[in-house]
C-alpha cells in the first residue's frame, strides 16, 4: 500500500512559491459498467479526482444507473469519447492529464462477440491499442491498467491457469482481449510505459449486467420467489468458473498501478464450481429448489465452449498483498438480495 503522501500529485505553485498538492487524477474507460462503477467508488474513497469516459449511445438514465446505485454519480467528471476514435481520446487525455488510466471499456459479452465479431475486435482489441497510443503521445508518465480476461485461456492448456499458462482463446471476445493484452506488453517493453494487465477471472456483483449468466440466475430466482415467473432457461450448466466479487477485484487493479515496476497478474479466487452450483446456491438462499425451475436451452450454448477456468492468484498475493475477501456464498446471497430489492421497488439495472 502507498502512504497518504504518495496518494497526492504535485501541481502548480501557490503565491508563496511553495508546491501545492492536488488529488491524484484517474481516468476510467467503461466507468458506467460494473467494474468501472466499483473502481470509481474505491478511488473516490481514496481521495482521487475521478474522470470517466462515456460513449454517448444510450440515455443518461441507463448510462449512470450503476453509479447512482453506489451513490457516486455526481462525484465523477464525465467526458465524451469512444475507444475507436483516437483523436477524441487524445483530447480527453490532454484535458484530464491523468496520473492513472484504467481501460475497462469493451464489448464484453462473449455471446454477442459471435454475432458482432468485427465490432468486438474494433472496440475490445483495437480500442485498447488506441488507448495505449493516446497515453504514449499525450501523457506517457501516466500509469496504465488494461483489463485482460481469463477467457484468453479458453481451451485450457494447464488445469490451473497462471501468468505463464499459454493462451488459447475460444471466442472473438477472447481473441480481441488477447490482442489488447499483448499490445499492453509491447507498449510496456517498447516505450517504457508503466502498463500492467490484470488477467481477471469471472467477477460478479449486484451491478452485473442482466445478460450475464450469474445475474440472469439471481434475477430469475428473485422473480420466481416473488411469483413473477416460474422457470429460468440456461445453457451449459456444467461449465465451471472461478467466481469472485468485482468489489474485491478493483482493489487489485489499483494495487498494480502502485507498484514500482509494471507487470501482469492473475486475479482469481482459486476455487471453481459449475454453473449448476451457482444456481443451487441462489435458489437455496431464496428457500427454493433449482430442480423445480431450471431448464436447459440450446439457444444459450456457445459455439465453442470454455469448459473450465481456475485461476492461480499466488503472484498477486505475494507481490500485491491481495486476497479476495468475499466468498462465493456471500456473493450469491448479496446478488439475490439485491435483485429481490430491485423488483420490489420496480427498479432496473
Amino acid at each position: 500500500m502507498t502512504s497518504s503522501a504518495s496518494m497526492m500529485s504535485m501541481d502548480a505553485t501557490d503565491q508563496t512559491g511553495c508546491l501545492k498538492m492536488s488529488a491524484k487524477r484517474a481516468l476510467i474507460t467503461g466507468i458506467s459498467g460494473q467494474d468501472g462503477a466499483y473502481l470509481a467508488q474505491f478511488l473516490l474513497n481514496k481521495g482521487y479526482e475521478v474522470h470517466g469516459l462515456l460513449r454517448r449511445s444510450a440515455s443518461a438514465d441507463v448510462i449512470g444507473s450503476r453509479l447512482r446505485w453506489l451513490g457516486i454519480a455526481d462525484d465523477v467528471t464525465y467526458h465524451d469519447g469512444n475507444l475507436t476514435d483516437l483523436s477524441g481520446l487524445l483530447r480527453v487525455m490532454e484535458a484530464v492529464k491523468p496520473d492513472e488510466v484504467y481501460n475497462l471499456a469493451a464489448q464484453s459479452f462473449v455471446k454477442s462477440s459471435w454475432q458482432q465479431p468485427l465490432l468486438t475486435g474494433s472496440v475490445t482489441g483495437m480500442g485498447a491499442a488506441n488507448m495505449l497510443e493516446a497515453v504514449r503521445i499525450a501523457c506517457p508518465d501516466a500509469r496504465f491498467y488494461q483489463a485482460s480476461s481469463s477467457e484468453m485461456y479458453g481451451l485450457i492448456q494447464e488445469p490451473v491457469q497462471s501468468e505463464t499458462t499459454p493462451f488459447y482463446p475460444r471466442s472473438p471476445y477472447a481473441a480481441a482481449k488477447l490482442y489488447a493484452h499483448w499490445m499492453t506488453v509491447n507498449y510496456r517493453e517498447s516505450f517504457g510505459l508503466h502498463a500492467s494487465s490484470g488477467i481477471l477471472f469471472n467477477h460478479e456483483s449486484p451491478l452485473r449486467g442482466i445478460e450475464f449468466v450469474t445475474r440472469k440466475i439471481t434475477d430469475g430466482v428473485a422473480r420466481i420467489k416473488l411469483g413473477l415467473q416460474d422457470k429460468i432457461a440456461l445453457g451449459n450448466l456444467e461449465a465451471k468458473r472461478d467466481w469472485g466479487h468485482a468489489r474485491d477485484y478493483v482493489q487489485a487493479m489499483w494495487l498494480m498501478l502502485q507498484q514500482e515496476q509494471p507487470d501482469d497478474y492473475v486475479i482469481a479466487t482459486g476455487r471453481t464450481v459449475p454453473v449448476s452450483e451457482f444456481c443451487r446456491l441462489a435458489f437455496a438462499h431464496a428457500g427454493l429448489k433449482m430442480e423445480h425451475h431450471v431448464v436447459q436451452d440450446e439457444r444459450f450454448m456457445r459455439p465453442a465452449e470454455v469448459d473450465v477456468l481456475l485461476g492461480d492468484p499466488s503472484k498477486a498475493k505475494r507481490k500485491l498483498g491481495w486476497t479476495p475477501e468475499t466468498t462465493l456464498e456471500m456473493l450469491v446471497a448479496e446478488m439475490v438480495d439485491a435483485d429481490l430489492k430491485r423488483l420490489k421497488r420496480h427498479e432496473h439495472l
